[in-house]
């Protein structure tokens, strides 16, 4: 930067009052504003079962229905669900339907019709959605208070962290307009900071909350699992993530529960044909996917 003027090295100036240019944006611009609300009415459809889901297999998205497909595998029979599609790319988020469930227009959003058919309770954002089934059917979050607070704090870890894996190391290493060196620069060395983190401590643990398997890997496995074993952004060489070892071991060992492979695949609509599921509206529909692969 120059001494007499605020001009950066790549010749742009922030200027003094903001404004949106809908055509600046790479891969999102079509859908990215800078405002909030419905942008179209919509109804969403109602399924028969207590859960109604409405998502897509992004990470967040994955946690909620693995978190559903463990609770079934549980014996919870009041977990079965209804797993409808938000194609995101398309703003089925920014409906009328969606927005009243999610005000800020993010996948997931679930619906609980359980307890009350005519005023249903609606839940946003995953890591909420995930300690809300926790509650509601006392599994998968340790009882002992010392096993729950950790869980609960590895659980707003990824919160509060997994914003600059998404937004920022895999949308600058992925999704840019082209690719810029310092953002990519930047969020690799908070990537790998971060998988460090869990690198360490999973070297005494077998789980994020210790012994017990819980929410936090549920919350956990779907951004940083999948990264590290080449499931997102096809970034594994590049961040060298088998130099994780406890963390690759971990994520292969989340990977191998049956309710992790079930779940990951709902509402998904890439990849090879048998990972496709583009709803779920009961057990069978998985089953079949399965025996077809």
């Amino acid at each position: 930067m120059s001494n007499d003027s605020n001009q950066t090295d790549n010749g742009y100036t922030p200027p003094k009052v903001w404004t949106w240019n809908p055509d600046n944006g790479g891969e999102w611009a079509s859908i990215n504003r800078p405002t909030a609300g419905a942008r179209q009415e919509q109804t969403l459809p109602v399924g028969k079962h207590p859960f109604q889901l409405y998502s897509l297999a992004t990470p967040n998205g994955q946690k909620v229905t693995i978190m559903l497909e463990e609770l079934l595998a549980l014996g919870h029979k009041g977990a079965d669900y209804d797993a409808h599609l938000i194609k995101i790319g398309d703003g089925d988020q920014f409906g009328s339907d969606f927005v009243e469930i999610n005000p800020n227009s993010k996948i997931p959003a679930l619906m609980d019709h359980s307890e009350n058919l005519d005023n249903p309770q609606r839940i946003f954002e995953s890591g909420a959605i995930l300690l809300y089934l926790s509650e509601k059917f006392e599994d998968l979050l340790p009882k002992e208070h010392s096993k729950r607070t950790e869980a609960m704090s590895w659980l707003f870890w990824q919160m509060g962290s997994a914003p600059y894996i998404g937004g920022g190391f895999g949308h600058f290493y992925s999704y840019a307009p082209y690719p810029m060196e310092y953002p990519i620069d930047r969020f690799t060395m908070e990537a790998k900071r971060q998988l460090d983190v869990l690198d360490k401590h999973l070297a005494d643990n077998e789980y994020m909350a210790g012994d017990e398997y819980s929410i936090a890997d549920i919350a956990i496995w779907p951004w940083y699992g999948n990264l590290v074993l080449g499931h997102a952004y096809d970034a594994a060489e590049f961040l060298e993530a088998d130099s994780y070892k406890n963390l690759i071991h971990w994520a292969k060992q989340i990977e191998r529960r049956e309710a992790v492979q079930r779940g990951r695949i709902v509402n998904r609509t890439w990849g090879e044909p048998h990972e496709q599921l583009s709803e779920r509206h009961s057990r069978a529909d998985i089953d079949q996917k399965f025996k077809d692969n």
